[in-house]
């Protein structure tokens, strides 16, 4: 999914990288189906994104097996939304440590506040992205939980291939 060049047959796997992720929206709707929102209308609503824009996004990244499409039941229709592949479960790590950035290095907003990852295997926040830094083990997303105080809310990670219904 290039954004200006095509870098997927680049050496650098950086570029390459950068190449399928580096639209800010991959990053964000791969957050968001972790977290379980796996839905159209749940991903437009929460990233307050076009339907045009999330639509080519998704498909894009279905393309690039960061997602697959999942069937569910709306009522009596069948519709079909997206969960994450172990490819996209495996930016977890990337994901925190984006978030840990963003906790150092940039302000919060009025009424914002710390968000805290719970390791919930040990029950202790962590301040890595990939390994928990109370107990080493390291983190999946079915074992994390983000505590987001400004949402009053805490939410559990989904696993690779999972749409909470």
């Amino acid at each position: 999914m290039p954004l200006r060049s095509d870098w997927s047959t680049e050496q650098c796997p950086v570029r390459r990288s950068l190449d399928v992720l580096g639209d800010p929206w991959v990053l964000l709707i791969i957050r968001d189906v972790l977290h379980g929102r796996g839905r159209f209308d749940a991903l437009r609503d929460n990233l307050r994104i076009s339907e045009a824009v999330l639509s080519r996004r998704l498909s894009a990244m279905v393309e690039a097996d960061l997602l697959v499409r999942v069937e569910y039941r709306d009522g009596n229709r069948l519709r079909q939304g997206y969960a994450a592949t172990e490819a996209a479960a495996e930016l977890l790590p990337v994901l925190q440590q984006l978030a840990i950035w963003g906790e150092r290095h940039t302000p919060v907003p009025e009424g914002g506040g710390h968000m805290a990852m719970v390791h919930e295997a040990c029950g202790m926040e962590t301040v890595q992205g990939e390994t928990c830094s109370a107990c080493g083990e390291v983190l999946r997303p079915e074992q994390m939980t983000w505590v987001k105080p400004w949402k009053n809310a805490r939410d559990r990670l989904q696993p690779a291939g999972t749409l909470v219904a």
